[in-house]
Formats: C-alpha cells, structure tokens, sequence
C-alpha cells in the first residue's frame, strides 16, 4: 500500500482517490503506510497515524510479516489490536486480506490464511479476502520481484477497492 518501487503518481492511494472520485464519492485519502513496515511497526504508529476524524479506516498490514516467516499468531494479535484501537475511535474499517504461498508450508499456510476472514468475522468489518486479487503471479501486473505490483497491477487493485468501499457506503 506504500507504492514500493512506484512513483508517487501511481501510488495506491493517489490512484483510489482518483477512482473513488470517478464513482462520485467525495473523499481525501491518507496514506499511513510505509513501505516495507509490518504489523508490529503499524501497531507502533497507530496513535499518531489517527490524530484526525476519519470515515474509513482501510487495514492492510501483514504481507511483510508473511514475507518475514513470523508467527501468524503474532500477526494476528497485531491486527486485532490495531482493530480495537480504531473501533473504539469509532471509524468503520475495511481489512484487506494477504495469502501466504505454500512455500511456508501447509500448516504456516492454514494459519495466517485463516486470520483475516478470522479477525473480519470476528469484529463484523468489511472484508476484502486479498489485496493482490487478479494481480498476484502475473508477471505483467507486477515489478521484476514479482512481489509488488506495477503501475498496471496497482491500478486493477485501486479499481477494485474503490468499488468495494463504493458497495461499504451505500
């Protein structure tokens, strides 16, 4: 969500403010990530990131701790605390959801899949199972890593959650 590897321009969240604009919703989209952080370090700036009233509040923090092999256990109790923080300031949330690949093994893979439609049902918010939807493994939608989109994947990504958010308002 930071836009690793991206210029500013093609950022996500210039991208969605422009396609939520193109679906006649008014907004003003703040990006609070950073690139590379992990849930932990989201949790860290949490207080600060949320000085201000806001109407969404999009979570989607846990790729890096997947990519990093740590606990999803640890992971999840991050997100959940960042769940609670922002619910008691009131501010609806929508979480954005990652997969581990198989890679990590079949029970690594069973756990940190399951935490987000977990913590989405848990805390009844709006769920969007996987960020990388329709991006993810496709060579021409993502940088030479393979990892992060492009310009092209991050605007199918930004489409995508726009209507999403479009369908959370009405």
């Amino acid at each position: 969500m930071a836009g690793y590897g991206l210029e500013e321009t093609y950022h996500l969240d210039r991208l969605l403010q422009q396609d939520l604009a193109a679906l006649n919703i008014s907004n003003q989209v703040v990006n609070a990530s950073v690139s590379g952080d992990t849930s932990n370090g989201g949790l860290n700036r949490l207080a600060w990131s949320l000085q201000d009233n806001y109407d969404l509040f999009i979570l989607g923090l846990g790729a890096n701790d997947m990519l990093r092999g740590l606990s999803p256990e640890t992971t999840k109790a991050n997100l959940e605390l960042i769940i609670q923080f922002v619910q008691e300031k009131e501010i609806p949330i929508l979480l954005t959801g990652m997969v581990a690949p198989s890679a990590y093994g079949k029970e690594y893979q069973n756990q940190f899949n399951s935490l987000y439609p977990d913590l989405a049902e848990q805390y009844n918010l709006a769920f969007y199972p996987f960020l990388l939807e329709g991006v993810a493994l496709k060579p021409e939608l993502n940088q030479s890593d393979g990892k992060h989109p492009n310009q092209e994947g991050i605007q199918l990504i930004s489409q995508k959650l726009a209507k999403k958010i479009k369908k959370i308002i009405n």
